[in-house]
């Protein structure tokens, strides 16, 4: 559930001293397909399928997904509920490891369900398959490599649906166990605010989408490390 819509602003770093951006490998002759990568520090963290609008789903966690995005200068400020995208300089605090672009922000109220590749609730294994089959190549479902949750999800029409997901930059067992547990025992009493890496219950989560180019984003909340 929406629970405010901010401004467009112009948010972000020149690209190459953005940390977290997109890329697509370049296309060798004779070479396998090529790949859209999110990249994390100039490293491949997770391969995506492409922006095609008839292509099925995918983010896969590769072996170089090793750092996380935590920001200290605003952990206090998530450890209790957001009244505004604005609040205590969050946006600008995530948008600093962004490319400049011009970004929508929103704050969100989301119940993420945490999910296991192949096992029940798993998309790829699910809702994917169902639609679009299983990968030809290999005869076996898409498999991204990491846990993820599950958030949102509504029929935009009679043939298309809407799903919505949150994937950490690194698994939740690589969370540290103190703070999950501060977060947990706060959250039996208040909504918090998430930044997609905690254990959560019910969360308000601060979320941008970009708004040029459209070809290279899709709407991703911000995803750090605990």
């Amino acid at each position: 559930m929406m629970i405010r819509l901010g401004e467009p602003r112009s948010l972000g770093v020149p690209a190459p001293e953005a940390r977290l951006h997109f890329d697509t490998e370049l296309q060798e002759i004779g070479g396998g397909p090529r790949r859209r990568l999110l990249m994390v520090d100039d490293e491949p963290a997770f391969e995506l399928s492409f922006y095609c609008g008839t292509c099925p789903l995918l983010f896969r966690r590769l072996e170089t997904a090793t750092q996380k995005l935590s920001l200290e200068s605003v952990q206090d400020r998530l450890a209790g509920a957001l009244e505004d995208p604005d609040d205590g300089g969050v946006i600008e605090a995530f948008g600093a490891l962004l490319p400049e672009g011009e970004y929508l922000p929103l704050l969100l109220d989301v119940e993420p369900r945490l999910v296991v590749p192949g096992r029940q609730g798993d998309y790829f294994s699910g809702e994917q398959v169902a639609t679009w089959g299983i990968n030809q190549f290999w005869g076996l479902p898409e498999y991204p490599h990491t846990p993820y949750y599950r958030t949102f999800e509504t029929a935009v029409d009679a043939d298309a649906h809407l799903y919505e997901f949150v994937v950490p930059m690194v698994p939740p067992t690589w969370n540290e166990r103190e703070r999950v547990e501060e977060y947990v025992g706060v959250s039996r009493s208040t909504s918090r605010s998430w930044d997609g890496e905690r254990s959560p219950q019910r969360w308000r989560s601060p979320l941008w989408t970009c708004v040029s180019p459209p070809s290279a984003w899709q709407t991703t909340p911000p995803r750090t490390g605990a």
